[in-house]
């Protein structure tokens, strides 16, 4: 029996990122639709309690390339941005015809790096984030991959997630992924890896952690969750990384159980979310 210590429940902003593997099933790539209806419905029924929901999916590229009949994830970026213009469609296409078996109404947001870059962009993208959620709706977004390049591309979906947690001044994100959360070492390789279940502050040991640790089945291993983690908090925004693979750790991290590992907020007054992206950037 898990013992509640969290207090997450009050959180009103959330955003919630989604991996391939936690929306895959792994042994053909395909969609997994029994776990996709229970995820869509955990997050109409918090939007119901009147919190603002945020998804950030991944699975374009993915479903794309499986309804082409590709085997391999393809390396030619006209390839990849195909499949992407394929996959996002349907996978749209999916989560819509989901939703709305609840009556929850919702949005596509694609972003690119350059987004946040041009001041003008930002500001335009805040303020539709901000309608959509006085609206009730729940925008899913994720990267352009169509147009994106090496040059403009987030590379990953967890850096974007955070970014799009401080761009709408959420109270939480949480991360599921292919793993439980946070271990001092990488636990498929090392059995006497420990398990963390929360920090407190990140600090130069952790970055240094995450880049020894670094592994994942999508494109954002633990260096880039920590990463994450960093404009998240550094935001003023909890942050919690949990397995997707049981599509209720939601439910129970939003229920203050201790599941995955928690992150928390530690405000930076001199935050400027354009520092992070241009860091990232160089």
């Amino acid at each position: 029996m898990r013992i509640k210590m969290r207090s997450l429940n009050e959180k009103k902003r959330i955003v919630v990122k989604l991996g391939t593997s936690t929306l895959t099933h792994e042994a053909t790539g395909e969609l997994d639709l029994i776990k996709m209806e229970k995820l869509v419905r955990i997050l109409t029924d918090l939007n119901n309690q009147g919190k603002e929901i945020v998804v950030v999916s991944s699975g374009a590229i993915g479903v794309g390339r499986k309804a082409i009949g590709l085997k391999e994830r393809p390396k030619e970026l006209s390839v990849r941005q195909a499949c992407a213009a394929i996959g996002q469609a349907r996978l749209m296409m999916v989560y819509q015809k989901l939703f709305i078996e609840y009556n929850q109404i919702t949005a596509q947001i694609l972003m690119t790096k350059y987004t946040m870059i041009n001041d003008r962009n930002r500001i335009n993208a805040q303020n539709t984030f901000r309608e959509l959620l006085h609206m009730g709706v729940i925008p899913i977004v994720n990267e352009n991959d169509t147009v994106s390049t090496d040059e403009i591309e987030f590379g990953d979906n967890d850096t974007l997630s955070a970014i799009v947690a401080a761009l709408i001044g959420a109270d939480l994100l949480i991360l599921m992924s292919d793993i439980d959360g946070l271990y001092t070492d990488d636990p498929r390789k090392n059995p006497e890896a420990e398990f963390v279940k929360v920090v407190e502050q990140i600090d130069d040991k952790l970055i240094q952690m995450g880049k020894d640790t670094n592994g994942s089945l999508g494109t954002g291993g633990m260096a880039t969750k920590i990463s994450a983690a960093r404009i998240a908090t550094d935001s003023g925004a909890d942050m919690v990384i949990s397995n997707g693979n049981d599509i209720m750790n939601i439910s129970r991290i939003m229920e203050g159980e201790e599941v995955g590992t928690l992150f928390k907020a530690c405000k930076n007054q001199d935050f400027r979310l354009l520092d992070y992206i241009q860091e990232g950037h160089n």
